[in-house]
Formats: C-alpha cells, structure tokens, sequence
C-alpha cells in the first residue's frame, strides 16, 4: 500500500483498513518496493511451515520408538490437525476483529514452542501435546495469512502472491526429507524439532512491521469493532472434537469403533454446516462453491498420494526412497501451475483453469494404479503425478484468488477459515475412507501417516485410487459453478 503524503492526503482520502490499492499506486509488483519486505517475510514464513511439514514426518517413526509410543504414533499427527481446525476458526475472527497482526505472531510464536516441547519430550504423551500445541499456532498462521493477502495486495497482485506461496513448497519436498534424514540419523531426531524454531526469527522480523504498516487493525476502522462470536468458537470444539473421534475409529476397524464414529459425526456435521457458508454442500453457485473445490481437491488428490509410495514398494519392489522420488517432480509441476494462474492474461479464463486443472487431476489419479499391472513401466506414476500436481497448482492458488475475490474485507477472515476448514476436514475424512476401504480389501493397517502392508492385494490399492477419481470428477463439475449468476 503506497504512504500518502501529507499534501496528497488532502487531496486523496486515506484508504480505509483492508482495502487494497489500487494498481496504480503499486511499485514493481509483489517485490517491488512497496510489497518486497512483506512478500519475502509472509513467503519465508510458508517456506517454513513447508519444511517443517515435510521434515518432522521423516523422523516422526524414530522419535515415536525411541519415547516407547509406536501405539500413539497416529495421535502425534491427529493431534496436530485437530488443533488447527479449531485455531483457523478462532485466527478468521481474531483477524476480522483486530486484523491479521497479532493472531500471525501469536501463531508463529505457539508453532515454535510446540516444536520446542516436543523436541525436548521425554514421554509420547508430551511429545503429543506438543505436536497440538504446533497445531494450534499452525491453523492461525495458515489464515491469517490469507487476510494479509487480501488486505495488503491488490486483485491484480493476489495471483502472484498465491504463485509464491506453492513454489516456497518446491525445496522443502525435495531437500525436507533428505536433510532431516541426515540429522536424525548424525545428530538425533531431536534436532529436526529443536532447530527449527531458530529459523522463526527472520520471517518475523521481516513480516510484522510491513503487516503493521500495510495490513494492522480491524477492517473498517470507522464502523462497530466485530465482537467474537461465541457460536462459531462453539461449533470449532466440535469440528475439531468431531474430526478427532472419526480419524481415531477410522484407525480401529472394530464394531465398538463405531461408537466414536458415530459421536464424532454427530459433533461433526452441525459445525460443518454452522461454519462454512450456507450452500456449500450443495455447490451453490459462487463462494459455497469455491469452498467445497477446495475440500475436493485436496482430499481426493492427498488421500491418494499417501498410498503412492506404500504401492510402489509393495507391489513393484521399489525402495522407500526410490519411492518418494518418484513423486519429487511434483512439487515443481505444482508450483508451475500456481504461476501459469497467475498470468494476467489468464484472469479472464480462471475458472476454464480450474475445470481443467480438475480433470488433470481425476486423469493422474485414475492413472496411478495402472502399475499394479506389471507390463506397465513404474515411470508411469511420476510422469501422471506431474500432470495431477500441475492440475492442483491452478487449482488451489485459483481457490484462493476467488475467495478473496468475492469476501468483503470485513468477511476476509472468516471465509479464508471456512477454505482451510474444507481442506483440513476433507484430507481426513477422505483418508478415513480410503484407509478403511485398503484395509476391508487386504491392503492391512493404516494409521495416519504410518503403514503397514505386507502382503497387501493389488485391489486394495485399486479400491482407493478410483474412488478418489471419481470424487475429482465431481470437483470438475463444482468448477463449472464457480460464477455467481
């Protein structure tokens, strides 16, 4: 946001709080000189959340045998998600009521002491309650950023944004594993937790002045201060709550896990339809619709990732590591599709991007499990996960250009919590699903991101990948209602 001299001033009213400026008031671009300490500090900051999650699931296995919790093992990454899912709640209305500041700081600030706690636990049982803490400062941060977004870069500059935030995932998901590999091997698996809190400082340093000066206070400074609404914090103990009972009787294929499940759902469905918007579950045209895209994109195209890897090693011999390769080129395919959105010429073709970007998706999926034959070449998989991650860059950074697009400044917060909600609920309940499915079929246990499948059947995997198909063929039809009338 260009700073208005005193004699402009008198000329040119004052932008109000959460209204971006105008193009012609922009200096260069989201690194040119108005936007630059902003955008490297709120990128370094997804950069860092980036590596994290890609760093701590290398050497989650070793410090859950090492503290004796292979049996809790699941709990240390639902613990994390649960948590998030209430804190995007609580971030939306926090940032709508006083602005993205303090909720972002607040978020880094509980993300590294949960780091922290969990690198020095020495019980599973702390170690999951770090992981919660982190999950906490996690879910403000993720939406509090999307406010900053939406208050600090104009509609022209957001696609841009958007592009760098997915290519700040491309080094993590190639070096993240690699480097905390190494040290967990050299130094311990503590250090992947403990040292990475040290880097919080430089991302901090850089965003929150800029924040301050460009995106700080409530949306409009001269109408009623938003009050937080006790409803909406009551409906994300129940999402959150609701979410944690499902993925914990997905993990149980027991009769007696049907209690939880059916509690959770209980818990589950009134927040779902209380906190994202009215329609959403029916693809109403419009803003419903750009948040349930997102749900489907995310958790068809995740659920079926996490069984990649355990398919090429179980079915074709591969290495573990020879495995995760194979899905590497995806992290720069997806960034590639973020920046092809980004292009202004592109603007008016958005949601034709987004419907084909959906397809890619449904194809790579669909196209995945065609290796259970074995005349087929493995390089198969790499070459399809390319095109699917290519679909999900325009996808998920169009998801969000739309969403700011049509939120008013002083609804910025919450909608962007109903988009992280969709995705966040939608990866674990599709993940239940496909899980419990692998598991009815042969394909043995699977609990959260640890597996087993020895002698797992080759229509396990099958009954996995083209479910989640058809589910992105669906997403495809909801991006043909991404216009409002």
């Amino acid at each position: 946001m260009t700073v208005l001299e005193p004699r402009d001033a008198e000329v040119t009213p004052p932008l109000p709080a959460g209204v971006a400026p105008s193009d012609d008031g922009e200096q260069g671009g989201v690194l040119g000189r108005t936007h630059r300490a902003l955008s490297v500090g709120i990128v370094s900051v997804v950069l860092l959340i980036a590596f994290e999650a890609t760093a701590v699931g290398t050497a989650m296995p070793v410090a859950a045998h090492e503290l004796h919790g292979i049996e809790l093992y699941a709990f240390a990454f639902s613990a994390y998600f649960t948590t998030s899912l209430f804190a995007m709640v609580l971030s939306g209305q926090w940032a709508d009521r006083d602005g993205p500041l303090r909720p972002l700081a607040t978020g880094m600030a509980a993300f590294g002491a949960g780091l922290l706690l969990s690198g020095t636990a020495g019980a599973m049982w702390l170690f999951i309650v770090g992981r919660a803490v982190q999950g906490l400062g996690g879910g403000l941060v993720i939406v509090a950023l999307y406010v900053v977004v939406g208050r600090a870069y104009s509609e022209r500059l957001r696609p841009a944004i958007m592009a760098a935030f997915a290519a700040s995932w491309v080094i993590p998901s190639v070096v993240g594993p690699l480097a905390s590999g190494t040290v967990t091997e050299h130094l311990g698996w503590r250090w992947v937790f403990v040292g990475i809190p040290a880097l919080v400082v430089f991302p901090l340093a850089l965003a929150l002045p800029a924040i301050r000066r460009m995106a700080s206070g409530p949306a409009d400074p001269a109408g009623p201060r938003p009050v937080f609404d006790g409803r909406r914090i009551r409906l994300a103990l129940g999402i959150s709550t609701g979410a944690g009972l499902l993925q914990y009787a997905g993990q149980d294929l027991r009769w007696l896990s049907l209690v939880p499940a059916a509690a959770g759902a209980a818990l589950l469905v009134p927040a779902v339809l209380g906190l994202l918007p009215p329609g959403t579950y029916r693809a109403a045209r419009g803003l419903p619709s750009v948040v349930l895209l997102r749900g489907i994109a995310a958790g068809s195209f995740i659920a079926a990732e996490s069984f990649v890897p355990l398919m090429l090693v179980t079915q074709r011999g591969l290495s573990p590591t020879m495995a995760g390769l194979s899905l590497a080129v995806g992290g720069a395919t997806w960034a590639l599709g973020s920046y092809v959105q980004s292009r202004p010429r592109l603007e008016p073709h958005r949601e034709r991007l987004m419907l084909t970007g959906m397809a890619l998706v449904a194809a790579s999926i669909a196209a995945a499990p065609s290796v259970l034959i074995p005349e087929v070449p493995v390089w198969i998989v790499g070459v399809a996960w390319a095109f699917g991650c290519f679909g999900m860059g325009m996808v998920i950074a169009s998801t969000s250009v739309l969403l700011l697009k049509l939120s008013a400044p002083e609804e910025a917060g919450a909608n962007s919590a109903a988009l992280q909600i969709s995705d966040g609920l939608s990866n674990v309940l599709l993940l239940a699903i496909g899980g419990a499915a692998f598991a009815a079929l042969g394909g043995g246990s699977v609990a959260g991101h640890g597996v087993s499948a020895a002698g797992s059947h080759p229509a396990a995997f099958a009954a996995v990948f083209l479910p989640m198909a058809a589910v992105a063929l669906v997403g495809a039809w909801v991006g043909t209602r991404l216009g409002e009338r």
